[in-house]
């Protein structure tokens, strides 16, 4: 960690990370509506995991856009 970047290299680095976390928050969500009935152990997992990426979704937006809108979190239906 020794490379010094630019305002704009940061930007894009953050952005990056944003789109990932969104990208794996879709994926964990999609595995847990697709596990809810076969394996409740591993859907909860991914209900998990969605939460945790949308946690880092939503600072890495506010760090982008601060004072946007408020950011709502999307929720994941908790599985029993």
């Amino acid at each position: 960690m020794t490379d010094c970047v630019d305002a704009d290299e940061l930007l894009r680095r953050i952005r990056l990370g944003r789109d990932r976390a969104a990208e794996q928050e879709r994926a964990c969500r999609e595995r847990s509506r697709g596990l809810t009935v076969t394996d409740p152990d591993a859907a909860r997992e991914a209900s998990a995991r969605a939460l945790a990426y949308e946690a880092v979704r939503l600072v890495l937006e506010e760090v982008v856009d601060p004072g946007g809108p408020p950011l709502e979190p999307t929720g994941v239906k908790q599985v029993t």
